[in-house]
């Protein structure tokens, strides 16, 4: 039997689903597994309960008591140390608890606890960066004041596009015709779609923007070329603050390389790990050993 302080539980929580990951010391993977949302900020509790029960399932898949595990949380909803502080004090069920924003977690999973910078382009977008022990936050504002070149925001862009269309300002395109098929034809029928649409929901055009920009459809590539203008600031910003390079994360950073600015394309860098791993290493770190297994 491993033990207890060489057990590492990895959490990368999210509005979007919560990931689990056991790791022993030598950086073998015991168990994974996956549960719903865990945003702590839309409700702390749900998401505390989704948090533990993904981790026992990751335990029961490990062959491991969950009160042996030395567990590192990217949490997203977490902006000041006030959040970290509240969740280390919740009592949770492991050996010890150390939580941080969920951008942290996924800059040091994709650079091994080494400096570099991080662009998330998701559902929302965020520029983090770790240069000499100091942290740089660019955006992160959320879907109402920003995630400028995120898929919600793209896709708020194309609905924006289709009333207009509706009202017979703007000439349709297979992309806005391809948004009312999503939404509905009328007036009516868009307003009530918009009444209830969350960011996840106006994200989900963000494929269909993509490949009709890629197309030389005029309102796609409208959208993607503003949206890249501005992954290509948060970019930028973090090379002005010392990062000398960017790893580019989330669901959209496979389509958006070809339409970002030149000095930011030249500054990236595959990721080596990902958030969870990089949850791990805080907890690795906590308990005094090095952030990499490797």
């Amino acid at each position: 039997m491993i033990s207890s302080q060489h057990i590492f539980l990895g959490i990368d929580g999210g509005g979007s689903g919560c990931r689990a990951r056991i790791r022993d010391q030598g950086g073998a993977i015991l168990g994974e597994a996956v549960g719903g949302a865990a945003n702590i900020y839309q409700n702390f509790d749900a998401a505390l309960a989704m948090i533990v029960a993904t981790a026992r399932d990751a335990a029961e898949k490990a062959g491991q008591d969950i009160g042996n595990l030395h567990a590192g949380m990217g949490l997203a909803g977490i902006v000041t140390s006030v959040g970290a502080e509240k969740i280390k004090a919740a009592g949770l069920p492991f050996a010890s608890v150390i939580a941080d924003n969920d951008a942290y977690a996924a800059c040091v999973g994709a650079f091994g606890g080494d400096d570099g910078g991080i662009v998330i382009a998701g559902t929302g977008s965020i520029g983090f960066a770790r240069v000499n022990s100091q942290r740089h936050m660019v955006g992160g504002w959320g879907f109402q004041l920003g995630d400028h070149g995120s898929g919600a925001w793209v896709g708020h862009h194309a609905v924006r596009r289709v009333a207009l269309a509706i009202d017979g300002l703007l000439q349709p395109t297979r992309l806005i015709d391809e948004i009312l098929s999503r939404t509905g034809r009328t007036r009516q029928e868009l307003s009530r779609w918009s009444e209830t649409a969350t960011p996840k929901d106006y994200a989900q055009f963000a494929p269909i923007i993509f490949e009709c920009a890629a197309q030389g459809d005029v309102q796609g590539m409208m959208i993607v070329i503003e949206g890249a203008a501005a992954i290509s600031n948060l970019g930028r910003a973090l090379l002005a603050r010392g990062s000398k390079t960017i790893c580019l994360l989330g669901g959209l950073s496979a389509v958006y390389p070809p339409y970002l600015d030149a000095d930011v394309k030249r500054a990236l860098v595959n990721a080596k790990s990902d958030a969870i791993d990089g949850a791990i290493m805080m907890a690795r770190q906590a308990q005094g050993l090095p952030e990499s297994w490797a």
